[in-house]
């Protein structure tokens, strides 16, 4: 065998056991989006999330699953048969994801101002439709595992809070906002940890108003709540993880430009296997 069938091999092998890897892992991607989809409760046990919008993430990672699995699928059968239309399609695909990558971000880099405004706009259209539509509440358990994550309240303020119908209260004055808005850590009330009917905010302790049939939960706004809106704690945190964002961007769009050189280098060099492999027979 020659040093050139020898190199050949190897990339095919390479980019075999790599798409396997990833097929592998598109698997548990789905499989773990249909578990929430179907037992939602023994997800949130065995992962020991007390909080998540289940229902977006589901789908999204189910969704991700398949088409990880699809390109992976491509990329082994491809490779392991040295089919030259399987590898093309699969080097296609890389082409166009890596191409849409680099668009978005040159989008977000031109467009930065309109987009921060546009979701400024979705987020307080979010707030003020807070539990309107009880049936409709995935973009409300989003935003409330956004303030519940980054420890923030409101988009620019609590404020933002106060004048929202579904949490008015005719019997005080007192404004309230969303369990997800409560800061647990400022209190030094050892029964503010107690157990709580509601399981997604069962750290927060009796301020937290118990969800009945409509799941409300709520917190008085003159308890310890986040002073800080999510505008600014958003900003922190994308400074405060630049770094590692940027090195997962860069890291992908390496792993993609590997695997679309091997492929279109296999598919090249196939043609040469093919003619010596016809002079032997």
């Amino acid at each position: 065998m020659s040093a050139q069938d020898s190199c050949l091999s190897l990339i095919k092998y390479l980019l075999f056991v790599f798409n396997l890897f990833f097929f592998v892992l598109g698997s548990l991607i789905f499989c773990f989006g249909i578990w929430i989809l179907i037992d939602k409760t023994s997800f949130v046990s065995f992962v020991g999330l007390s909080f998540m919008p289940l229902q977006i993430w589901s789908k999204a990672l189910a969704i991700s699953g398949i088409l990880t699995m699809g390109l992976a699928l491509l990329g082994c059968v491809g490779a392991l048969k040295e089919l030259r239309c399987l590898l093309g399609l699969y080097f296609g695909i890389l082409l166009l994801l890596f191409a849409m990558q680099i668009t978005l971000g040159i989008l977000i880099s031109t467009q930065r101002t309109r987009l921060e405004r546009r979701v400024k706009d979705i987020v307080m259209e979010t707030i003020q439709r807070y539990h309107a539509h009880p049936e409709e509440s995935a973009a409300e358990e989003s935003w409330d595992y956004v303030q519940f994550q980054l420890r923030c309240c409101g988009w620019n303020s609590p404020r933002d809070w106060f004048s929202i119908p579904s949490l008015s209260s005719n019997e005080s004055e007192v404004h309230r906002v969303p369990c997800s808005c409560y800061n647990s850590s400022a209190s030094n009330d050892s029964a503010i940890f107690e157990k709580l009917s509601f399981p997604q905010f069962s750290r927060l302790g009796p301020l937290a108003r118990p969800r009945h049939s409509t799941d409300l939960c709520l917190v008085p706004a003159n308890s310890d709540i986040y002073s800080e809106g999510c505008a600014r704690s958003l900003q922190k945190w994308l400074h405060n993880n630049l770094i590692s964002i940027v090195g997962i961007c860069l890291g992908v769009g390496l792993l993609e430009l590997s695997f679309m050189t091997l492929s279109i280098f296999l598919c090249r060099n196939l043609d040469q296997v093919y003619d010596r492999l016809a002079r032997y027979l």
